[in-house]
Order: structure tokens, then sequence, then C-alpha cells
């Protein structure tokens, strides 16, 4: 028996005893997607764990994304494999950023996209993700609103949307970094493929996209098209789920250089160690848990 083979083994027998579930982003390494019990984003995953029975919840992903878990399971024990796994776009803003900028615009409603720390989330109006957050600008009425952290995510939805929005300037360094020049190459290599993009990438890379989606939204574009060849504008951790979910199909990312390295800390060795002494925790204050829910379910309300 191999090493990672010994390691999936042990994996499997203290998940059971410890009554726990394993998530796993869409951009970690195809071994973590392959023992977890769910695989998604961020909110869609938190929102799985919190439907089920499961004692312990060992999240695969960074660390805001173990914070959302644990703000939807507050009786679950949370549990993050590797506490060094961070989002570069989350720590763009701050809450003291984000009370500023409400000083400046107080008649702004805030739009907190969910890749931002708990503590943000509950200074905020409203969340949305990727995928609803021109459904959420939409059905939100206010003379002013303030969008964070990302803004590539927020001038795509002001294009979609009409609405003009105070915007702060974060963004993701995986996505921001794909270029129209990479994917123009890769067209032109490639004519009869698809271009489908995450919304965190710019907008000169967007216009030249078949379909801006969400990570979930990119993987039901490439089950339902009918292309044979596609081209994605997202991190390269997506490859294995699309590989093994349309094996008839061939994939193109235009850049080896999208990896998250944040995503990539976690290991087999790192989620059995977590399992074992149920560290380390997530746990998020009471007070701005429950100021952060508020927000994820003003997002739910709308739909």
């Amino acid at each position: 028996m191999s090493r990672d083979d010994q390691l999936i083994k042990s994996i499997a027998e203290l998940k059971k005893s410890r009554e726990a579930i394993i998530l796993a982003h869409n951009y970690q390494r195809s071994e973590i997607q392959e023992i977890a019990d769910f695989t998604g984003d961020s909110l869609g995953l938190a929102r799985q764990a919190a439907a089920t029975q499961a004692r312990i919840i060992v999240f695969c992903g960074v660390h805001f994304m173990a914070e959302t878990a644990n703000i939807l399971s507050p009786e679950k024990i949370t549990l993050l494999p590797d506490p060094e796994a961070g989002c570069p776009l989350a720590d763009t803003i701050t809450v003291e950023d984000l009370r500023d900028l409400r000083k400046k615009h107080p008649r702004a409603v805030v739009i907190t996209y969910v890749n931002s720390s708990a503590a943000v989330k509950a200074e905020s109006d409203y969340c949305c993700t990727s995928g609803n957050a021109v459904q959420v600008v939409k059905a939100v009425e206010a003379e002013e609103i303030i969008f964070a952290p990302d803004r590539n995510l927020g001038k795509y939805v002001e294009r979609m949307t009409g609405k003009k929005l105070i915007i702060w300037e974060g963004c993701c360094p995986v996505h921001d970094r794909i270029t129209r020049e990479q994917v123009e190459k890769l067209k032109k290599e490639h004519p009869h493929a698809l271009f489908v993009a995450h919304p965190e990438c710019r907008q000169e890379v967007l216009e030249l996209a078949d379909k801006v989606a969400s990570t979930t939204g990119i993987y039901e574009f490439v089950r339902e098209t009918s292309a044979g060849e596609i081209i994605v504008g997202s991190e390269r951790g997506m490859l294995y789920r699309l590989e093994k979910e349309n094996p008839a199909k061939r994939f193109y990312f235009p850049s080896e250089d999208t990896i998250c390295p944040n995503m990539k800390l976690i290991t087999l060795e790192k989620v059995l160690r977590s399992l074992e002494i149920l560290e380390p925790r997530v746990e998020v204050p009471e007070e701005v848990r429950l100021r952060a829910l508020k927000a994820v379910e003003r997002m739910v309300s709308i739909g």
C-alpha cells in the first residue's frame, strides 16, 4: 500500500469515528478533492455541511471559507487543516477600511462578496456570491451601494446592472493576472474552443468570453455545452473535476500560473493530523457571527 493510500485509509477511518465531514473547494489539490464528501464553492459547501448531522467539519479551503462554515454551523467543530491558508483577496479589506468607507458614504448600502472575513461580513448589509452578485445588486434599492472587496467582480456587476457602484479596489491575484493576450493566443490555437471565464477576471478578458460564470456555473456550462474544447479562465484546480465529469472534452487554461498557492497548502497529512488532534479550529465570536449571518440571510432572502 502506497503512502497516499495509507493516509486515505486512515482519514476514512478517523472521519467515521469522529462523525466528521470533509469539504473541498474546487481549487484544492486533486487528492484532497478525491477524499471529500462534497466539493464546490465556499458558501455552497458551508450550506451543505449545515444540512448534515456531522459533528465536525474539515474545511479544505482557506480561512474565510472555514469561518463561513462556522457562521452557519456554530454547533459543529470547524477545522482548517492549515491555519496559514488565507485569501489575498479577503485580506485587501479590513473592518476599519469598511467603516471608514461607510463614514464617507453614510447613506450607502454595503454589499460584500463572500470572499471576505467574517468580521467584514458583519459590517455589511448584504453578502453575495460571484453567481448571484448581479441578482443581489439589482434587488437592492439604494442611492449608493458600496461593493467590496473585488473590483473586477464589482465592475462586471456594474455593466450587468447599469448601476454605479462604489467599488473597493481589491482583486484575486490568480484571476487578475489572466490576460487578454493569453486568451487570444489559445483561441487562435484552438479555434473551435469556447471560452468560459470567472467574473473575478479583468474586463478585457471577460469581453472575450462566451460565458461568464462562477466556479459552480463553469461546471454547469461545461456539462451542458456540446463543444468538445473549452478554455477555462479560472484556477487550474478546477481541471480535476472538469475532466472527471467530462472525460470526452479537452480543457485549456490561459497560463500555468493560474494557481492559488494558498489553496494548495492543504495536504492529506494535514487533513489526517487535524482529525487526530481536532485542531486548528476556526471559531467566529458569537457577536460577529450573528451579524455576519444576518448579511448572509439577507442575500438568501433575495433568492
